[in-house]
């Protein structure tokens, strides 16, 4: 079947309906009587199922791919300070008393301050703002290696954090502009499991470079290493990052004109970026959804945050050598990774985004109370893999969670800025509850990790009370959304109809 087809009777407006009359001038409403003959008009077709998942793995190919592996160099750059501690960094810098501690707080106090910035995603074209932020956080992360006094580190650090919050904060809501709300989880979490699989790589990178003798210090090569490609990545970003969805390079005439009809079904508008709205802003600072996920992130991020830098220190004083103590850090990191993926997958097919929170927290729960209550090194070992598959994957679900619950573009970026805002604080705590003093068991730490991470399960039960009641009273008011429709919500020819669903109205639901 073609993709336009000549309509025998007049039938309801369509999302191809509204972008074929933006693009002729035309206002959104039943196309003027000189556009019509002998009775007959000119609308487009639904769109095919196969074109449109043609489309989607071509933005898979296109978008993803590449926000995911700036992602993973981010991580990278920022975690990998707790490889150049044990390699050396802590007696070249002297690194006494909370000098460590406080390397790490100002990474996280700059990428709080600096959080806003998860907007700048919708009010300048992405390709721009992102060759700017990696070029910043890719210069900041090679001068470390050239740092002489704990001073300076400090200052390469805040900026490494100023760039960063310009980046992975905002790169879920830019995603949002180019997928469905149904397929909005698996592309976020395959984004985020670069975390996981960058602290991998970190591990098994700094084994290979701290096990050999360069002519520079070992943790110097390291920052050199791992810095230096992200420089490079900030021109890759400038050429092939979309502009916007609809003006991507490797969609052709056609599967642009479907980007946009995908853009009107959610949220009834062909352009996204430019321009945010102000009253959007205020409804959301003022919604106890985006505050209950914000805590829940910022729980969240008090394991996700101190387990990467802390880890190699930790298997270190469990008794194994600083170089195997590198090598040990990847396969519980690796884990976490393919955990990550299978669990927003399952979310979104389920739509119980709630329900994935609950479990993957309350495995992490029970890695770090393994942590802090045993002693047995097999068996904090064993925590370890738990707490890395529990507390990655429950980030990843946070967030998607956030998105599909605000109902328009500014709201949903507003959201992730509170997300963020509040969330971020988390490290703040995380990094700061490992004292040297405490080693080799960190029981505190563990403690306080496990006590947040159970907690993260409490706020999501509460969160999914509250929007089954929201979406109770959303059927009150419109119906039922099969009803609305008059058909199931993955029906093609329901999509067909479908305007706006993303954004307040008759067929939005919250996602439990």
């Amino acid at each position: 079947m073609g993709f336009w087809k000549r309509a025998e009777k007049p039938a309801p407006p369509t999302t191809l309906d509204h972008v074929a009359w933006e693009q002729r001038g035309l206002p959104n409403r039943e196309l003027e009587k000189d556009d019509q003959s002998e009775g007959e008009v000119q609308r487009p077709h639904h769109v095919s199922s196969e074109l449109e998942r043609r489309v989607v793995r071509k933005l898979d190919l296109g978008v993803v791919p590449l926000v995911s592996a700036l992602y993973l160099l981010a991580f990278l750059d920022r975690s990998n300070i707790g490889n150049a501690r044990i390699a050396g960094m802590r007696e070249d810098l002297d690194l006494h008393g909370n000098r460590y501690q406080w390397l790490l707080n100002i990474f996280y106090i700059a990428y709080i301050i600096f959080e806003v910035f998860a907007l700048m995603w919708k009010i300048l074209p992405p390709n721009i703002w992102a060759a700017f932020v990696v070029f910043g956080w890719g210069v900041a992360a090679t001068l470390q290696a050239t740092t002489q006094v704990w001073e300076t580190e400090m200052v390469c650090r805040f900026f490494l954090g100023l760039f960063e919050a310009g980046f992975g904060p905002g790169i879920p809501y830019l995603l949002s502009f180019f997928y469905l709300r149904h397929e909005l989880g698996l592309r976020i979490g395959i984004f985020l499991s670069a975390a996981p699989l960058a602290t991998t790589f970190a591990g098994a990178l700094a084994y290979g470079i701290t096990s050999g003798h360069s002519a520079i210090a070992n943790w110097r090569l390291l920052f050199l290493v791992e810095g230096l490609p992200t420089i490079i990545m900030a021109a890759v970003a400038y050429r092939f990052l979309p502009v916007s969805p609809e003006k991507a390079r490797f969609l052709n005439q056609e599967e642009a004109l479907v980007v946009k009809a995908r853009g009107v079904r959610q949220v009834g508008d062909v352009s996204r970026i430019g321009g945010i709205d102000w009253r959007d802003i205020g409804a959301t600072l003022i919604d106890a959804k985006a505050w209950i996920t914000a805590f829940m992130y910022f729980s969240t991020n008090v394991g996700f945050s101190s387990l990467p830098v802390f880890l190699p220190t930790i298997l270190e004083e469990m008794g194994y050598s600083s170089v195997n103590a590198q090598g040990l850090t990847a396969p519980p990191f690796f884990l976490s990774f393919l955990v990550t993926i299978i669990s927003v997958y399952i979310a979104d097919k389920t739509q119980q985004r709630g329900l994935t929170v609950i479990v993957m927290s309350t495995i992490g729960f029970i890695g770090c109370v393994l942590l802090a209550a045993c002693k047995t090194v097999g068996v904090r070992y064993f925590g370890v893999f738990l707490a890395a598959a529990g507390i990655f994957p429950t980030i990843a679900n946070i967030l998607p969670w956030v998105l599909n619950n605000q109902g328009s573009d500014t709201r949903r970026g507003a959201g992730i800025a509170i997300l963020n805002i509040i969330g971020q604080c988390g490290p703040l705590l995380g990094t700061n509850i490992f004292p040297s003093t405490e080693g080799p068991r960190y029981t505190k730490g563990m403690w306080v990790s496990a006590a947040f991470t159970l907690f993260t399960a409490f706020l999501a039960m509460g969160l999914r009370i509250l929007l089954v009641w929201e979406n109770k009273r959303l059927d009150q008011k419109h119906g039922p959304k099969s009803k609305i429709s008059g058909r199931g919500a993955t029906d093609p020819a329901s999509m067909e109809t479908a305007v706006c669903e993303e954004n307040y109205g008759p067929n939005f639901r919250f996602v439990l």
